[in-house]
């Protein structure tokens, strides 16, 4: 078979698959994002490995998706700037900021610790400082995303610990796109000449000070999505995303900040679906495979599963334990503090993302990409029977009532 008909084979399944386990994952009670991750990195690599599947990913292929799974990842990250809300950040209340700012700091200390156990044997030659920061990054992380998700699946969206778990979220996505800027940089692995990193202040200037009036004029809130308007933003995103990239930073943040400067009115909304769904249907799915045939299971032997348990066991908390006590602290009930804590351990394609980074840098090799792709998938999956738990249908009936009857300073509408 020629190379583009075998890509096109190989798009078909990926799509197929990723479907397919999606729409079980939901059968189960999970989000589909965990059957769509599963599908790339667990059943495509087993096909991959197969004698007919290897004829269907030879060398050439991989290239090629990895090109599409990075323009995926550009997307994904665009729309997750898009559903931020700075407003929501700015006006957060002391418990919403507390609980984001303890739930990044301590899985981060925790993740800190634990790297400093391994970086002897897995950090890279002269490196180590990045490896250390990257690794305690990559363990704060909040997937806003798949928690948004996962409170809209439970109608638990407009309760008050459902914008209390939005808001500090979205704060906790600011802190962690910042942390791991900062760990990228100190790195030193892109290959860039130092002095390119500091061009990324005028360009945060000229995004804020040039693209978003600009954005705002070219799609103002009473006129439809043309074609024209959504290639300026499609166009747009892809060159802030190679911005970053050339400067020696990585493509998802120039996508990342050219979702938060969209204007928000009723185009963006247009602009969010239109992209969000494309992307989720065609691209993300090559992301999958290509992280995936990252993965090597043998790193779960000689040691590899005491390393996993230590591992959840600073994830999973470090996140629960920071936001419990920070709700605690602020007043909360035992209930929320403990669902508040269960939904910040959700880290879900967000971690992917991360991890991808540190594996194109050489911050993290085979076996802790591996693990730490492991980590994400249980800690994401083990949120919708907890909540389950800690928040039945009548526990949130009643804090839907008792929302309407008391509004929530900073809530997201």
């Amino acid at each position: 078979m020629s190379h583009i008909v075998i890509l096109l084979v190989d798009l078909a399944l990926i799509i197929a698959l990723a479907r397919i386990l999606g729409a079980a994952a939901r059968r189960l009670g999970q989000p589909p994002v965990i059957g769509e991750v599963l599908a790339g990195v667990l059943v495509l690599p087993l096909i991959v490995t197969t004698a007919p599947g290897a004829a269907l990913f030879p060398s050439a292929i991989r290239a090629d998706l990895s090109v599409l799974a990075n323009i995926g990842v550009a997307l994904f990250m665009f729309v997750v700037g898009m559903e931020l809300d700075l407003g929501a950040v700015r006006r957060g209340g002391r418990m919403a900021i507390s609980v984001a700012v303890t739930s990044v700091a301590l899985p981060f200390g925790f993740g800190l610790l634990v790297a400093l156990v391994y970086a002897d044997q897995h950090a890279p030659a002269g490196a180590r400082t990045g490896f250390l920061m990257f690794f305690a990054v990559a363990m704060a992380v909040t997937a806003f995303p798949v928690l948004a998700r996962i409170l809209t699946d439970r109608g638990m969206h407009h309760t008050t610990t459902g914008s209390l778990a939005l808001v500090s979220a979205a704060i906790n996505d600011v802190l962690a796109w910042v942390l791991l800027a900062v760990a990228v940089a100190l790195s030193g692995q892109g290959g860039n000449p130092p002095w390119l990193l500091a061009l990324s202040v005028p360009y945060l200037a000229v995004m804020l000070g040039v693209v978003r009036p600009l954005l705002t004029r070219i799609m103002p809130a009473d006129r439809a999505l043309s074609p024209g308007s959504l290639a300026v933003v499609v166009g747009g995103l892809l060159l802030s995303a190679a911005v970053t990239e050339w400067i020696g930073l990585h493509l998802i943040f120039g996508a990342f900040l050219f979702g938060t400067v969209m204007p928000r009115n009723g185009v963006r909304q247009l602009v969010h679906d239109r992209v969000a769904e494309l992307n989720s249907v065609l691209l993300l799915p090559i992301f999958f495979i290509a992280a995936g045939l990252a993965i090597d299971f043998s790193a779960l032997g000689a040691g590899g599963l005491g390393a996993l348990a230590l591992i959840l066991a600073a994830a999973i908390s470090g996140k629960f334990l920071g936001a419990f006590a920070a709700a605690r602290l602020c007043g909360a009930p035992v209930r929320q503090a403990a669902v508040l804590g269960t939904l910040m351990n959700t880290r879900g394609l967000t971690e992917l993302v991360v991890l991808s980074i540190g594996v194109q840098l050489g911050l993290l090799n085979q076996q802790l990409y591996t693990l730490m792709v492991i980590m994400a998938l249980v800690t994401t999956a083990m949120a919708a029977p907890l909540l389950s738990v800690l928040q039945p249908q009548r526990t949130i009936d009643e804090d839907l009532r008792a929302t309407a009857a008391t509004p929530v300073p900073g809530r997201l509408g």
